[in-house]
């Protein structure tokens, strides 16, 4: 969800849907997890129903539940612009 926002704000990331064009080996080496790891998660993400992911490009099904799922909260992305 986090790269979700981001790219969202950036206008790369619209309709519950972005490009993310790297390997599960590649992301477990960026996040400090094996391969093996990576790909269970992903495997439980489309399980649950939470994301479809196919060649690079992600789609978030169940945005609400998949935030409630990760805890997430975005407040501390500073995303939205101060007066």
């Amino acid at each position: 969800m986090e790269l979700y926002r981001r790219l969202e704000v950036i206008g790369q990331a619209k309709d519950d849907e972005f490009v993310f064009p790297i390997t599960q080996a590649d992301l477990g080496d960026c996040l400090g997890l094996s391969a093996v790891h990576v790909n269970r998660v992903l495997q439980e993400l489309r399980r649950e129903g939470f994301v479809e992911v196919q060649r690079g490009r992600f789609r978030i099904l169940e945005r609400a539940k998949l935030e409630a799922f990760g805890s997430f909260e975005d407040g501390y992305l500073h995303l939205k612009p101060t007066s």
